[in-house]
Parts: structure tokens; C-alpha cells; sequence
């Protein structure tokens, strides 16, 4: 299927960051709207191959820059969990006007940080599907301090090997509340997001109708290389076409 690709620009709190709707031609009919959020350091791009694969099968989808970080790369030091977290509800919802994309039926694929706020979005707007790779692990305290200066906590990389309940940590607890479909990926030699930290995720997401968990052999945490960024896509890619197939089949009559 051929696919559109639009620049699209995402206002939120007076500023603007810069986004990119991928989607099936117009005309298509309503297919599933995936929201895209990159990890800390990263920009769109690292989704765009992933939001071509899904709109190539009828997703609608939306890959968008944080604050902090392309265009808006001044505010890298200062910019805060609350200002991201307005960012991607901001992308959300450009992805849910969005022509062709059936707002009963939004997912986010997130990716390290980017997954961490995708699975805070649980709280906020209605999500049908949730795919996190190498989710991020944050102490709920000094929500609006710079996220840069999290990092300098000198419990921090300790948090993240901590077997955390639901009730520990505001984004395992929006996991603990999704009761869609969810997919967990992880990096077999993750030198950034130890296991501890996933599998609170793969615990929290008890409630979730599905959940499929993956390990990319060999991988680091960035993906770096295409084999294993390759391995990826198509996993993700697997996963999304099994989900949306059930989709299908509920709205068939019987």
C-alpha cells in the first residue's frame, strides 16, 4: 500500500515541535492511530521506518520531537518530565483528529524514556494497545525538576534494580490499569535499562488482555546495530498485525 507522509507542527504550552503523520492514502477507510515516542537524546527519526512499515498495513501514524531535543535542542538542560509529558499528550491528540485514524483504536510505541511517558499517556487518554521497548524506570519525586539533573541522583541507576511493585511507581501503576493489548521488548545486553526495570513492567501489566514479551539476542540499548534494529521492526510489526486482526474480527458481524 502506498503511503502520505505530512510535516505537521504540534503546539503546546505557546511553543511548537515539529511532528510527522505517516498514513495510508486518503480514502483508505479508519485504520488503528499509533503515537510514536522517541527515547531521551533521540528525535522522530529513529521511528520513521517502524511508522512506514505499520501505515503501509493501514496505521495511521504520528512521530513527533520532544521538547529538548531537535528543533528545540536549546532547551535540552532545562525541559522536565511535565513539559514531555505535555508533549506527547499534545502529539496525541494531532494523531486523534487525524484523517483515517479510528479513534476508538490509539496505541503508543515507545522507546526507553519515550516508553516510560508512553506508559504515564495510560492515566490521560485512552490507549488500546501499548508497546514498550527498553522502558525507562524514574523515582515519582522531583517530577518538574530538569529531567537532565535526574540522572546525577546517586540512587538513581540502583532504582532502576529494584523490584518495584505496582503501587511503588506511577508508571508501573498506569500499567497496572491498562487492560489492552501490550507488548514488552527488551535488549539482551541493555547497558542503560537493566532487567530488573523491565520486568516490573512485565509484572505491572498483569491486567492487560495480551501481553507478549521479547528479547532482541545480542542487543545493546540503542539498537545500533540494522540487524538488530531490523529484528525490531518486524517484531513490532508482527505484533501490531496480530492485534489489529482481532480488531478486525470483533467489528465482523458474526
Amino acid at each position: 500500500m502506498n503511503t502520505r507522509c505530512e510535516i505537521v507542527d504540534i503546539a503546546v504550552d505557546g511553543q511548537r515541535i515539529e511532528g510527522t503523520l505517516i498514513a495510508p492514502p486518503t480514502g483508505a477507510g479508519d485504520g488503528p492511530g499509533v503515537l510514536f515516542v522517541h527515547g531521551w537524546g533521540g528525535n522522530q527519526d529513529y521511528y520513521i521506518e517502524e511508522a512506514r512499515a505499520l501505515a503501509a498495513r493501514g496505521c495511521v501514524c504520528v512521530t513527533f520531537n520532544l521538547r529538548g531535543h531537535a528543533e528545540t535542542e536549546a532547551l535540552h538542560d532545562s525541559v522536565t518530565r511535565e513539559d514531555n509529558m505535555r508533549d506527547v499528550m499534545a502529539a496525541y491528540d494531532v494523531l486523534a483528529r487525524s484523517r483515517g485514524c479510528d479513534r476508538s483504536f490509539i496505541g503508543v510505541v515507545g522507546s526507553s524514556y519515550g516508553a516510560y511517558l508512553g506508559a504515564l499517556l495510560i492515566y490521560m487518554r485512552p490507549l488500546r494497545f501499548l508497546a514498550l521497548q527498553a522502558p525507562a524506570l524514574y523515582m515519582d519525586d522531583d517530577w518538574e525538576t530538569p529531567k537532565r539533573k535526574l540522572h546525577v541522583n546517586p540512587d538513581f541507576a540502583a532504582y532502576r534494580r529494584l523490584a518495584l511493585r505496582a503501587e511503588d511507581n506511577r508508571a508501573l501503576g498506569a500499567c497496572a490499569q491498562f487492560l489492552g493489548d501490550a507488548l514488552v521488548v527488551e535488549s539482551e545486553h541493555d547497558e542503560i535499562i537493566p532487567h530488573p526495570a523491565v520486568a516490573n513492567y512485565i509484572s505491572a501489566l498483569a491486567n492487560a488482555h495480551s501481553l507478549t514479551y521479547r528479547v532482541i539476542a545480542g542487543a545493546d540499548h540503542a539498537l545500533s546495530r540494522p540487524e538488530w534494529e531490523s529484528e525490531y521492526t518486524q517484531l513490532l510489526v508482527s505484533w501490531m498485525s496480530e492485534i489489529t486482526k482481532e480488531r478486525a474480527c470483533a467489528a465482523t458481524p458474526s
